[in-house]
Formats: C-alpha cells, structure tokens, sequence
C-alpha cells in the first residue's frame, strides 16, 4: 500500500487525518513514526508559510511525499489574533483559551474564524497549498470536552454546539481541516494521478 507522511507530531491531528483519509488506499504515517525528525522553525508569516516550511523538511527527512498543515484561528475584534500565533498564544489549552476571553470580554463582536493551510511536498519540493476555512463565534465559555485547542469556545455558523461540544464525524465534515483537506485531495486524484506512481 502506498504511503504519505503528514508533518506533525500532534497525535489528534493524525487522528483526524486517518478519518478522512479511510477511504482512500493510502497508509498515512506521521512525525510520530520517525522520532528523529529535528523540527524546523515555523518563522513565516502565514498559515500557507508555515504549511510550506513543514511540508518540505518532512518531506526531505522522510524521504517519501509528505503534507502539513498550519491552522489557527483569527478573531475579528483581535484584528486577526491568535492568527499563525495560535499555539504559542499561552502555553497551554485551557491558558490560550483564557487569554482569549480575556482579550474578548467587553467586545460585543465575537466573530472568528479557522484557517488551514495544507501544503504538499514530493521529491524534495512543494508543489501546491490549499486553504480552507469554518466560521463561527467564540463563545463566553468553553463548553464541551472534545476536540482540542480553541475547539470549547468556537461555535460554529449553523450549529448551536462548539466544536468541543460536536461529535468528531460532524467536525470532521465542517472543519477548516477537511475543507483544505478535501481540496488537496480533489488536486492529486484531478491533477496529480502520477503520484500513485510516487508514493
């Protein structure tokens, strides 16, 4: 079976990733199976950047095709913030959260939205990045357990639930994620039917 790598060590990004990959025949590999990837910096100054950066360095030390994606969310009445920042916001969930509402408290626009950015990597250079997006609203509190990161306080357009709170199938169907996700795969399987000739 074929394989890719996706560039990240984060063990529910992986998770999300084989979920929407299950019906796809390729065996999906992670950072997690090669621990002695050196990292790089994520320096740019965009999502599609940092997707870019991280694709590329998996895909060079991993010696097959690999993808990344770079996400974060951007809050209107922040002018944007967290933005590429969004996991170095605080040092951890339930403290970036809090920051967030913090910063929030007063402001009567709650409006947000996720951004991915999903860049592919093959034979030592990127070859495309797509971006998807899901709006909603940042809520006064977290609520639900799911999910991960700013998940308990994003409720999405449409839904009366937060992403904490939505099971995974439905999340998986609206994300940010699955949107750049279902267009990198619309690329490869339109445009790129080579790659099954690469993997």
């Amino acid at each position: 079976m074929a394989y890719i790598v996706v560039a990240t060590s984060n063990a529910h990004k992986v998770d999300e990733y084989k979920k929407l990959l299950a019906d796809q025949n390729v065996e999906l590999k992670s950072l997690l199976d090669y621990p002695g990837f050196p990292g790089v910096e994520e320096d740019g100054k965009t999502f599609a950047e940092n997707a870019a950066i991280k694709a590329l360095a998996a895909c060079k030390y991993c010696d097959v095709p690999a993808f990344a994606d770079d996400s974060g969310l951007e809050v209107e009445a922040l002018d944007g913030r967290p933005g590429v920042y969004s996991s170095r916001y605080a040092d951890s969930d339930p403290e970036r959260i809090a920051k967030l509402l913090g910063e929030l408290e007063g402001k009567e626009n709650r409006r947000a939205r996720f951004v991915c950015a999903i860049s592919i990597a093959i034979n030592g250079e990127v070859i495309e990045t797509f971006e998807g997006e899901v709006k909603g609203t940042i809520t006064l509190a977290p609520r639900g357990e799911g999910g991960f990161g700013y998940d308990p306080v994003f409720q999405p357009d449409g839904y009366d639930q937060t992403f904490g709170e939505l099971s995974q199938e439905i999340k998986n169907s609206i994300s940010h994620r699955a949107d750049a996700f279902r267009k990198a795969l619309e690329f490869v399987e339109d445009e790129m039917s080579v790659l099954d000739n690469e993997f």
